[in-house]
């Protein structure tokens, strides 16, 4: 089976929704201080210090173990964590594409909407996403985790058919950090809870990487975040 030489999975940096919608959560607020489309929501400060991180720790590879390849979900944060991290790198590195595949879990009509917002525009969500089960439950006009493993596992099939051998970065969301693991490793989606319980969510600007070994890929590191500045 070919199979790429190296899969990076690099989360985007800290955007406006993590933090606003993580403090409107906590507080129980209808609104968060967030406006417009998921895909335009862009980097805080930290965020863009954090992608410039993510660059030193390009720049400090060795020549031959640079990326050959980039590709980045089209959305805004995650084309700015690369645009800065490759800036901040002050190497040469090649020019990103973007594929749709990437994007972010899409949440539809609920998009945007803080835990206060769906239970009062949505009541009768709760008892669906119960019902359904958290990998099988998909949003109003959404996608379940079911369906993003389904559009990654296409993705991993073309890029391993594309790019066979080469060092590939991919620059995404939590989600699809996430789910890429659960399809490399073929992993259950009681393993993927588990394994998330046990090694924590995705962080912003992590670095989670896989080299091909016997024609299959294997993970060398998950979640890392040793390359960036303290908090």
């Amino acid at each position: 089976m070919s199979v790429v030489g190296e899969l990076i999975l690099i989360r985007h940096g800290q955007s406006l929704a993590n933090v606003a919608f993580q403090e409107a959560n906590e507080r129980g607020l209808i609104e968060a201080e967030v406006s417009g489309r998921d895909a335009e929501v862009p980097l805080t400060e930290i965020g863009e210090k954090q992608a410039a991180a993510v660059g030193g720790w390009l720049a400090a590879l060795p020549p031959g173990q640079r990326p050959t390849v980039v590709v980045t979900s089209p959305y805004l944060r995650a084309r700015e964590t690369w645009r800065i991290a490759a800036e901040a790198a002050g190497i040469d590195l090649p020019a990103p594409t973007t594929d749709d595949r990437l994007v972010d879990r899409l949440m539809g009509d609920l998009e945007l909407l803080t835990h206060a917002a769906v239970a009062q525009r949505f009541p009768g969500e709760a008892a669906r996403r119960a019902e359904a089960g958290e990998y099988r439950y998909a949003p109003p006009g959404g996608e379940a985790f079911a369906d993003v493993e389904s559009r990654l596992a296409g993705f991993l099939a073309d890029l391993n058919r594309d790019r066979a051998g080469e060092r590939v970065v991919v620059v995404a969301h939590d989600a699809v950090v996430l789910m890429m693991r659960a399809v490399i490793e073929q992993l259950s989606w009681d393993e993927v809870i588990a394994m998330e319980r046990a090694e924590g969510t995705v962080r912003n600007a992590s670095i989670s990487q896989f080299l091909a070994e016997d024609g299959r890929l294997r993970l060398v590191r998950y979640n890392a975040v040793d390359h960036l500045p303290a908090a």
